[in-house]
Formats: C-alpha cells, sequence, structure tokens
C-alpha cells in the first residue's frame, strides 16, 4: 500500500529559476495546489507593500499557504534561526505580529521556528532560555490563528543544538510542560538521516506526534530517488501511524523544477 499524504511544494528550494513571486504560479501549473516559504522577506518586519506583494502572489496562482517559517536571520547561513538569540528577541516578537497577519490573510497553520546556531561568548543555558521564552511567546500569538509552532532538528552544523529527533522532541516536551500546546516537531527525515537518526524508527515510535514532514533524499538533498533514502515507505510507515498533514518537498532538484518531478509521474 502507498501513502495518500498530500504534498506542498517548498518554494524557497523549489522553482528557483524563477523570482520569488512567480513560483506559486509556477507551482499551480505543476500540478501541486498547496506550497510552503521559508521566510520570504530580508527583515523581521516588512513593510506593507512587500507582505502584500507575497500574499498577492500566492492568492493569486490559486495554491494554499500551508507552511511559512518564522524570521531566521540569514538563511542559508550563519544564524539557522533566531529564536534562541538572546541579542535578537525583539525581532522575533516584531516577527510574531507580521506572521499572524499573514496567517490571517491566507489560512496558514504551521510555522517553522528555527532555534539557531551557539553564538560564541553567550552561555548555551541562555541561549536555551531564551528559545523558551520567543516558542512560548509564538504558541500564544499563532494560537489566534490556529497556528502550530514547529520545531525542527537540522544538519550541517555542529553548532545547531537540535539534531536528532530526540532533541526535537525533548524541546517540545518542555515547551507543552510549559504550557504550550501548539508546539510540534517538523520531521525533516532529510536531516534526521544525515545526523544519524533511524529514520524508519522515528517514524514507527513517534510519527503521530509530527506537526509536519519534510523530505529530500540522502545523500544530496536532491529528489526522491536521487539516493538511497526509502522516502515512499517512510511517507506509507508515517500514514499508517497517525500522521495525516502535508509533505512538504524541500529538495534541490539535480536539474530544472519541472525535471525533478518525475518520480511523482512514474
Amino acid at each position: 500500500m502507498s501513502h495518500s499524504l498530500p504534498y506542498t511544494a517548498n518554494c524557497s528550494l523549489l522553482f528557483t529559476e524563477l523570482p520569488l513571486h512567480q513560483r506559486p504560479a509556477a507551482a499551480r501549473e505543476s500540478g501541486f495546489d498547496a506550497v510552503e516559504f521559508w521566510w520570504p522577506f530580508e527583515s523581521a518586519a516588512p513593510g506593507d507593500a512587500e507582505v502584500d506583494a507575497f500574499v498577492a502572489a500566492v492568492e493569486n496562482a490559486g495554491v494554499r499557504l500551508t507552511g511559512l517559517n518564522l524570521f531566521a536571520g540569514r538563511l542559508p547561513g550563519p544564524d539557522r534561526g533566531v529564536l534562541s538569540h538572546p541579542d535578537r528577541v525583539r525581532e522575533v516578537r516584531d516577527n510574531l505580529d507580521v506572521v499572524a497577519g499573514i496567517a490571517e490573510r491566507t489560512g496558514t497553520t504551521a510555522f517553522n521556528a528555527l532555534y539557531g546556531l551557539r553564538q560564541e561568548g553567550v552561555d548555551p543555558a541562555e541561549h536555551d532560555e531564551t528559545a523558551m521564552h520567543n516558542t512560548l511567546a509564538a504558541a500564544e500569538a499563532l494560537e489566534a490563528v490556529g497556528g502550530t509552532v514547529l520545531i525542527e532538528p537540522i544538519s550541517g552544523s555542529a553548532d545547531y543544538p537540535l539534531l536528532t529527533a530526540a532533541d526535537g522532541r525533548a524541546f517540545v516536551s518542555a515547551a507543552t510542560e510549559a504550557g504550550a500546546a501548539n508546539v510540534a516537531l517538523l520531521a525533516d527525515f532529510y536531516h534526521l538521516a544525515v545526523n544519524g537518526d533511524d529514520v524508519a524508527a522515528v517514524v514507527r515510535d513517534h510519527a503521530a506526534e509530527f506537526g509536519h514532514i519534510q523530505i529530500a533524499d540522502v545523500p544530496g538533498r536532491g529528489e526522491p530517488g536521487s539516493g538511497r533514502l526509502p522516502l515512499m515507505d517512510l511517507l506509507t510507515a508515517a500514514q499508517e501511524g497517525g500522521y495525516g498533514g502535508y509533505v512538504g518537498l524541500e529538495y534541490k532538484p539535480a536539474a530544472t523544477t519541472a525535471d525533478s518531478f518525475g518520480w511523482l509521474r512514474g
């Protein structure tokens, strides 16, 4: 039995041949009715005109915006999130107002809050305390729009504190115990596999807890079928285990984005 989970196209890694505001329409032309994005603006609190143009690009394309990263500093780059950075709390809080406004207009309910790298000269305990305070603030701000704050373990840097599913689940549990019921794990199968997790075991034991799934193959972060990760089997197991949400296609196409969808048509 194959899975029947719906896909959402991550337009921060897919359709990068096009300007950002043309990507939702390109996703629609490729057969998707849902898209997700990393934070699509340079600043945490962009002006109304920038926000209006982004929302219009999604609405005019006739797709649903299913997920959005919170402001994450320089991504890709040396920040990988700012949730835990004490010197950027004001940006996080200002960002939440903008995000809530976008959610009200688009119906988006999944919001990835990237933790951030450890900063030289800052006590890790201060990082962790800051991350928790910001997570609780985000959960409260987004609860009003039915939003869930997603916590994602990622690969690529030893200075990122959340590397495995267990790391992410521990933080989610702490946030839940602190009173935030709308915080959940983002299970990116690529990052978990690269960091050494037994992804099949994570799916088997925790699929019903996932707030979102994203996929790319290993190695290389390419489209499904380009590597060795049994992504379709994992998605089938996730659905059988109780996950019923979208699957974010967050991979780097080997050639053009359009040419990377052969696995979907096969």
